[in-house]
C-alpha cells in the first residue's frame, strides 16, 4: 500500500508507473481500474481520470460487506485489501460484493445546484424566522409576523405586556434577523425565477420536457417537479423497482425462522426523494381525490388508525413514484389523474 498526498496528476503518475513495470515484467496490460469510496469530493477524479484512459469507479461506502464483529480491526491496510476484494468481485460479474455509484457529468451536478440551493434556503429562512419568534417571545410578544415585507417598520411598534418597548440591543438584533431573513427570501425567489426563465426560454432542452411533463399533473409544481426528475426520473434506472430503491421508499423486513416483522423503510435511498415524495403523496389525497391510487389508499385506511394510515402514506408515495417515473418515460399517465389544459 502506497499513501499518496491529493494530487492528480501523482497518482497518475504512479498508475503509469505500474503499469510499465508490469510490461517489463513480461505481464500484458489491456486494462486499468482504479476505484475509491463516493465521498464529498464528489466524483471530479472519476471524471479526471476516465478522460485520461483510467477506467475509474466510485464504490458505494454501505455495499461493502463488513465483519459483525463488536470490536473487529480496522486499518487503512485492511480496509484496503477489503475494497480491492469487493472490487475484484464486482469486476467478474459476482452479486453482493459492492454497489458502485454512478458517475454524473457536470452537467448534470449542475442542474441539481438550483434545487438543493433553494432547500437549504427554505431551511435558514424557517430557521430564522424560528430564532426571531425565540427572541420576541422572551418579551411575551407571540402576534409578529416576520415574513411581512414591512416587517422592519413595525418593530417600533411592540410593546411587551408591561407596556415597554423592546430593548437597544434587542431591537438592533431583531434588525438584522430581519435584514437576514428578507435576503434570504429574494434569493429563494431569484432562483424560482431563474427556473421559470429557463423554461420558458428553452421549453424543449434537455429534461425541460419531463418537468413540462410533471408540471400538468394537479397538485405537482415547477418545484417538486424539477426536483424529481434531476434527482431519480432523469437516471438510467433498470425498472420500477430501482426507481422505487432509489426514492429510499422500500421496506427492510427481518425473516428468520417463524420470525416474521417488517422494520420500516430501508432509507438507503435519496434522502430528497424520499422526503418530497412523502409531501407530494399527502397532496395527492387533496388534489387527485378521484385518481385510481387516491381510492386505493382510501380502500386500505378506511376505518383504519392514525398510524396505519401514516405507514399506508408510504406505500402510497412508492406507488406514485413508479406512476411517475412511467409517465415520463413512456407516458402512461397515472390512472384517473387530472391534468392542467396546458403548461
Amino acid at each position: 500500500m502506497k499513501k499518496l498526498r491529493p494530487d492528480p496528476d501523482a497518482l497518475l503518475r504512479l498508475l503509469l508507473r505500474w503499469r510499465d513495470q508490469g510490461i517489463k515484467a513480461g505481464g500484458p496490460i489491456k486494462r486499468i481500474v482504479l476505484a475509491f469510496e463516493a465521498g464529498r469530493d464528489g466524483f471530479w477524479l472519476a471524471r479526471w481520470l476516465r478522460a485520461r484512459g483510467i477506467e475509474a469507479y466510485a464504490i458505494h461506502p454501505a455495499s461493502i460487506p463488513v465483519s459483525r464483529e463488536h470490536r473487529r480491526a480496522k486499518t487503512d491496510r485492511l480496509d484496503t485489501g477489503l475494497l480491492m476484494r469487493a472490487v475484484l468481485g464486482w469486476l467478474r460479474g459476482e452479486p453482493k460484493h459492492c454497489n458502485m455509484v454512478a458517475i454524473s457529468t457536470i452537467a448534470e451536478e449542475d442542474a441539481r445546484r438550483p434545487t438543493r440551493e433553494r432547500e437549504t434556503l427554505v431551511r435558514d429562512q424557517t430557521r430564522s424566522v424560528n430564532r426571531i419568534k425565540a427572541t420576541l417571545i422572551r418579551f411575551g410578544i407571540r402576534t409578529f409576523k416576520a415574513k411581512l415585507r414591512q416587517a422592519t417598520k413595525h418593530l417600533e411598534q411592540l410593546r411587551s405586556p408591561e407596556g415597554e418597548p423592546l430593548p437597544p440591543n434587542t431591537m438592533a438584533e431583531l434588525r438584522r434577523d430581519l435584514a437576514r431573513l428578507q435576503l434570504i427570501r429574494g434569493q429563494i425567489g431569484e432562483i424560482e425565477r431563474a427556473r421559470l426563465e429557463r423554461l420558458k426560454r428553452a421549453p424543449r432542452q434537455g429534461t425541460h420536457p419531463m418537468i413540462r411533463m410533471l408540471a400538468r399533473i394537479m397538485g405537482l409544481g415547477i418545484e417538486t417537479a424539477d426536483m424529481l426528475v434531476h434527482e431519480v426520473l432523469s437516471r438510467k434506472l433498470r425498472d420500477q423497482r430501482a426507481v422505487a430503491r432509489y426514492g429510499g421508499l422500500t421496506g427492510s423486513p427481518d425473516e428468520s425462522g417463524s420470525k416474521r416483522r417488517e422494520r420500516g423503510l430501508a432509507r438507503a435511498g435519496n434522502a430528497r426523494v424520499r422526503r418530497g415524495m412523502i409531501q407530494l403523496a399527502w397532496r395527492w389525497l387533496m388534489f387527485q381525490s378521484k385518481s385510481t391510487l387516491t381510492k386505493w389508499y382510501r380502500a386500505r385506511t378506511a376505518g383504519a388508525k392514525p398510524g396505519l394510515r401514516k405507514a399506508m402514506i408510504v406505500a402510497l408515495a412508492r406507488k406514485l413514484l413508479i406512476a411517475l417515473w412511467r409517465y415520463v418515460t413512456i407516458g402512461e399517465v397515472p390512472a384517473g389523474a387530472v391534468l392542467r389544459s396546458g403548461t
